[in-house]
């Protein structure tokens, strides 16, 4: 039985470290974001019936708040127009729509 970790997001893994970038990129584009605004991208698994094998969530902090959008999509995935759709949606939630 073989313990070996590969690590999904190490350098040698082609194109996810810059889709991550890319995904918080577009975050901070939507939400015109301040530099020091902290914006962290991950990807889970889900197990759980009717749930995507994978999903990306963005996690936005800043000034003492957290947002967060789930995207049911690998991150390798994720368009820019999903993460304006994401937080789109949010905006409209918070607006009352």
């Amino acid at each position: 039985m073989s313990n070996t970790f590969v690590n999904p997001l190490s350098r040698g893994t082609p194109g996810v470290v810059n889709k991550a970038r890319a995904i918080k990129q577009w975050a901070r584009e939507q939400l015109a974001l301040p530099d020091w605004a902290v914006v962290s991208v991950n990807e889970l698994a889900c197990h759980l019936p009717g749930c995507p094998p994978k999903e990306t969530v963005v996690l936005v902090m800043r000034d003492g708040a957290t947002m967060q959008v789930s995207i049911h999509k690998a991150m390798q995935q994720v368009t820019e127009d999903d993460i304006a759709d994401a937080f789109a949606s949010m905006r409209g939630r918070e607006n009352g729509s």
